[in-house]
C-alpha cells in the first residue's frame, strides 16, 4: 500500500512518499520515514514488505557510504543504481530474496544533470523522467505522464506532485495521510513542503 513518486526537472528530482506504516488493513504508524540519503547528491526511497524494506535500504545506505569513506569519492546516482539494482539480482537468487521497490533520485555533479532510477522487486531498472511505485501509482501516471515536462520548474513539479496526492486522496478508497517531500539538486538534498499537507 506504500505509494512513491519521482519526477525529474532541468536541474533537479522531486520524491515523495506516503509516511504511513500499515500491516495487513492496520495503520501501524504515521511519520514513517521510506527514504535514505545514500550521499550528500543520491536519495533512495523504498516500499514493499516493512522487514525487507528497512533490511535493504540500510544496506544500500551503508554500502554507498563505505564506498565513499574508503575512496575518498562519491558514486554517481547511476552507479547506487547499478549497485542496488546488482544487489537485487543476487537476491532474486538466493533462498530469501527481498520484495523491495526503490527510486533512486540524484544529481550527477560530473554531467550537472539529474537522474531518476526506478527499481522494482525482480532487479528491473529503467532511467525514467518521471516515475510511481505501489497503489498511486494506477491513478497517478497519467497524470504525470499529461503535466511532465522536460524543463518543470521545482515549483511547478511540487504543484504536479500535490496534483497527484489530490487524485489519490479524491479517488482512493484508503486514506492516504501525509507525505513527504524531498528535493536533490546541485546543492544537495533538502525537505520540502507541499501544498495539501
Amino acid at each position: 500500500m506504500d505509494t512513491l513518486f519521482g519526477i525529474t526537472g532541468k536541474d533537479f528530482v522531486i520524491t515523495a512518499y506516503d509516511s504511513k506504516a500499515v500491516a495487513s488493513i492496520t495503520l501501524m504508524k504515521i511519520g514513517e520515514d521510506k527514504s535514505r540519503e545514500l550521499n550528500s547528491h543520491a536519495l533512495m526511497l523504498f516500499s514493499g514488505e516493512p522487514g525487507d524494506g528497512v533490511h535493504f535500504s540500510e544496506y544500500v545506505e551503508r554500502n554507498i557510504k563505505l564506498y565513499g569513506i574508503r575512496n575518498g569519492i562519491e558514486l554517481s546516482p547511476r552507479a547506487v543504481a547499478s549497485f542496488a539494482r546488482r544487489e537485487l539480482a543476487d537476491s532474486l537468487r538466493s533462498r530469501k530474496p527481498y520484495s523491495v521497490n526503490l527510486l533512486i533520485a540524484g544529481f550527477d555533479v560530473k554531467t550537472n544533470k539529474p537522474a531518476l532510477y526506478w527499481l522494482d522487486h525482480l532487479a528491473s531498472l529503467a532511467d525514467v523522467p518521471f516515475a510511481a511505485h505501489g497503489y498511486g501509482a494506477y491513478y497517478c501516471l497519467s497524470l504525470l505522464d499529461r503535466y511532465h515536462r522536460e524543463d518543470i520548474t521545482e515549483e511547478e513539479g511540487i504543484k504536479l506532485l500535490d496534483k497527484c496526492i489530490k487524485e489519490l486522496r479524491s479517488r482512493m478508497i484508503l486514506n492516504m495521510p501525509d507525505f513527504v517531500a524531498k528535493i536533490v539538486n546541485k546543492d544537495g538534498i533538502r525537505l520540502v513542503q507541499l501544498g495539501g499537507n
